[in-house]
């Protein structure tokens, strides 16, 4: 348990430094775009609306997405951008950060222990489910990459 309780204060620390961190480049991206070009598009009645919106009921969100892949840097930077007061923002930060923490340290240190033990106890078993991972990886990269492209050639068949 102690490597747990290690594992997820470390994480806990790192989590609070980037999302705080990535609020904060929020709130100065937003500083800046005030003071642009952008002004004028920014202060419209609907914008403001959003921004209120955002927030008074952003704070669920950011602390929600730090249980997601992928949408925790935006909603933390929306969040700063969009000047979410920070007695709102630092609950949602905290109760998300320590979500988060908790997963990754006990799901993290399983997998690696699982791991470990197969590599141990069978190496070529080991191998082979590393193997397996990385082609799976691989073979996502490639469908997803191939399904962005669109096809070469004519698009519409010719008639006979």
């Amino acid at each position: 348990m102690d490597k747990v309780a290690l594992t997820a204060g470390a994480l806990y620390a790192i989590v609070l430094l980037r999302a705080g961190g990535t609020f904060a480049v929020g709130w100065l991206a937003g500083a800046g775009a005030r003071r642009s070009r952008f002004a004028g598009r920014i202060s419209s009645a609907r914008f403001q609306r959003a921004e209120r919106a955002i927030q008074r009921w952003g704070a669920p969100v950011v602390a929600v997405s730090f249980l997601t892949v992928g949408f925790q840097t935006a909603a933390n930077f929306l969040a700063g951008s969009m000047r979410m007061p920070l007695p709102r923002y630092l609950p949602a930060l905290f109760v998300g950060g320590a979500a988060w923490a908790l997963i990754y340290a006990t799901a993290g240190l399983g997998m690696l222990e699982v791991l470990g033990r197969l590599f141990a106890e069978r190496p070529a078993l080991g191998v082979a489910a590393v193997a397996v991972l990385l082609l799976a990886a691989c073979g996502a990269v490639v469908y997803r990459r191939r399904r962005a492209v669109p096809p070469c050639g004519d698009t519409v068949a010719e008639e006979a």
